[in-house]
């Protein structure tokens, strides 16, 4: 019984100081529960904000695509004015050698003019004795003088045509090194500004990193004090439990008590009374009754049977292969593969087909995607700049587009991938080894 008084006693000292401690854990669930739900808040506009950053990413990078398409076709056009520039001073090379020979010439039959004098042909006149002679030698100081005057005007026309020439190659060059250095100028600008974006997309994915850490934490916290206020919640009516049994108990004990006390003091009252009538039966009858309780590669033939045949769609080092975890969460794999090449390397299309989309597209940057036929696609993202347009017919290793590192990718590769019927399979296995 004394034991049972000592249990009730610690337990009526203990119950405040656990009531206390699950108020205070109840307060940190609370406030855990406010910052959790402020980090949410924050995430949400750090997701608004990133999708905005991502649009301007797309808006960029395409205009990027479209300059590098631009400069693509400035650098055939710079090719093709090379080659005319090459034959242009192949012209001009020979029309110097031809003024100068026919400079020469014409010194000559200047110092032979100079030195007959003026009267050389009317010494031909008067040097002559036979009339046949002098006709014959009268015609041939006609044609001597028709020859020297159509060699001064080819000389005339030689130096017109070099200064045309001349005029020309300068005034292409120049054409050309202004469109290049304009091109230069706003490749600079837009470079410049996707990387400002690329860093704020940075920013904002260290920012959301920290904040979903921070939140998962927040939650793990939240978590534990649920457990400990369980806890707590489940010792509480436990020591709730045993205190209302141990007060039952002494309760009984008090009463098995009295009952005693009182039938001892009946007897010793028995004994000490003298001889008398017996009391009435119902002042006899003064003892308790029972207690009660209230508890309760580039393969010409059908894409199909190309496997095994079709070229790479550049050169490179593959960075990750099909089926590969990607970005370290166990549960994200790759679809497809990423090859590691120089940013500007032309990208060839591995079959023939027809361009289905060429486009930005989140994730995957500049895109293009063909279809082969029978439900077969190639995929090829994260490009620099696109060279063909959706609806476009390509031939097996046509070029399509240049390797780039668009869609927020951190350094220069190609995401290739191929679709069967809309499932991914393994490039590995179309393409040669």
């Amino acid at each position: 019984m004394r034991r049972a008084l000592i249990f009730l006693a610690l337990s009526c000292l203990l119950a405040p100081a656990i009531a206390d401690e699950r108020a205070q854990t109840q307060q940190q669930l609370d406030a855990t529960r406010q910052d959790i739900a402020e980090l949410k808040k924050t995430l949400g506009k750090l997701q608004e904000e990133k999708a905005g950053v991502q649009k301007d990413l797309k808006s960029t990078e395409t205009d990027i695509g479209n300059l590098e398409k631009q400069v693509e076709a400035l650098q055939q056009a710079l090719k093709k004015t090379e080659g005319e520039l090459e034959r242009l001073d192949h012209e001009k090379k020979k029309l110097q050698s031809a003024r100068t020979e026919q400079q020469r010439l014409i010194a000559i039959q200047a110092r032979s003019a100079y030195q007959s004098g003026r009267e050389e042909y009317l010494k031909l006149l008067l040097n002559q004795q036979n009339p046949e002679k002098f006709a014959r030698t009268l015609t041939y100081y006609d044609y001597l003088s028709k020859a020297r005057l159509e060699q001064l005007r080819t000389f005339n026309e030689t130096l017109r045509q070099l200064a045309n020439v001349e005029l020309e190659i300068s005034g292409q060059q120049e054409q050309l090194l202004a469109q290049r250095a304009d091109l230069d100028t706003r490749r600079q600008s837009l470079e410049a500004e996707r990387s400002k974006r690329q860093q704020v997309l940075a920013k904002l994915n260290s920012d959301m990193k920290a904040r979903d850490q921070k939140l998962q934490a927040r939650e793990q916290d939240q978590a534990d004090l649920a457990k400990v206020l369980k806890t707590i919640e489940e010792t509480l009516a436990r020591q709730a439990r045993e205190a209302e049994e141990a007060r039952q108990k002494a309760l009984l004990a008090r009463q098995e008590e009295e009952k005693r006390r009182r039938e001892q003091a009946l007897a010793d009252a028995r004994r000490e009374a003298p001889e008398a009538p017996e009391a009435p039966p119902k002042k006899a009858r003064t003892v308790l009754g029972p207690l009660v309780s209230s508890d309760g590669a580039n393969y010409g033939g059908a894409f199909s049977a190309a496997r095994g045949k079709l070229p790479w769609p550049v050169n490179g080092r593959l960075l990750a292969r099909f089926g590969d975890t990607r970005g370290g969460d166990a549960r994200a794999k790759w679809d497809g593969v990423m090859i590691a090449a120089s940013a500007g390397t032309q990208v060839h299309a591995v079959h023939g087909g027809r361009v289905v989309f060429a486009d930005w597209l989140r994730g995957a940057g500049l895109l293009v995607i063909l279809d082969h036929g029978n439900g077969y696609l190639s995929l090829y993202g994260h490009n620099q700049s696109l060279l063909k347009s959706a609806g476009d017919i390509v031939k097996a290793g046509e070029a399509i587009s240049t390797v780039g590192d668009s869609g927020g990718q951190d350094s220069a590769g190609l995401y290739f991938a191929i679709r069967q019927q809309g499932r991914p399979t393994d490039p590995a296995q179309w393409c040669r080894g």
